[in-house]
């Protein structure tokens, strides 16, 4: 994105970015949560976006299609940075996924990312009043 974008929409796309994928992550792992020895796996999004705030403050590009050359970790794969969940419970086919607290985490994840949306929507919103003369 040109730079005024990134100052006009902060680091909400980015949390959106973050979000998406975390998203996918917990839909999978809410999947397969009968298939024997799969590991539930999550990212950490506070150091994600905590990382893609340092970045963007530094002056990094982000890449937008897989085929780019990374310019950060979680840059054009946030899948690298994929965690494997700790149980709560040990299981005796070896699954680690948690159904209750997958989707308490979809749940806060999800309104993450609709404030994310609601806050870019907004802004752009309001980019378009100013430019209209509004």
């Amino acid at each position: 994105m040109s730079s005024i974008t990134d100052r006009a929409l902060g680091i909400h796309t980015q949390a959106l970015e973050v979000a998406s994928r975390r998203l996918e992550l917990l839909a999978s792992n809410i999947a397969n949560a009968d298939t024997p020895g799969y590991k539930a796996r999550d990212l950490d999004f506070r150091a994600l976006l905590n990382q893609a705030s340092n970045d963007q403050a530094a002056g990094r590009i982000n890449t937008t299609q897989v085929g780019h050359f990374a310019t950060t970790p979680a840059a054009g794969g946030l899948g690298r940075d994929a965690l494997y969940r700790v149980p709560n419970h040990a299981s005796l086919d070896g699954n680690t996924v948690d159904t209750q607290q997958e989707h308490a985490v979809f749940a806060e994840n999800a309104v993450r990312y609709q404030a994310s949306l609601d806050f870019i929507n907004s802004r752009l919103s309001g980019l378009r009043k100013a430019l209209k003369g509004e």
